[in-house]
């Protein structure tokens, strides 16, 4: 399976993302019953609240994403350490639903 990560942007500074690409890689976690995945695009949101997603969502589908996957840095606390879950995931996640949603999975997480 093909997939898209979004990432929160807040984080980009010190997380290197290398545990989502580890999971995504081996099929771990939130992959674990879909085996390993390729990921085919690796993006922000594009900054609070999540302007850019839908655009962005709709690229990763057009360049092969059967998923789109938010990372959980957008939607656990803790990951990476000192950080929040993004208080617009809510919205995201609605955005995603109606420009994607209907044509591929949306995955909530990628690891612990």
């Amino acid at each position: 399976m093909k997939i898209g990560i979004f990432r929160c942007m807040q984080t980009e500074d010190f997380c290197p993302s290398t545990k989502c690409f580890e999971v995504a890689r081996e099929g771990n976690e939130a992959f674990k019953e879909i085996g390993p995945v390729e990921v085919v695009g690796f993006l922000s949101c594009g900054g609070d609240p999540g302007k850019k997603v839908a655009r962005r969502a709709k690229m990763m589908v057009e360049k092969g994403a059967e998923a789109i996957v938010l990372g959980s840095c957008m939607t656990k606390d803790n990951i990476p350490e000192g950080t929040f879950a993004c208080p617009h995931i809510e919205k995201i996640k609605e955005i995603l639903s109606r420009s994607v949603g209907d044509k591929i999975q949306i995955i909530d997480w990628t690891h612990e």
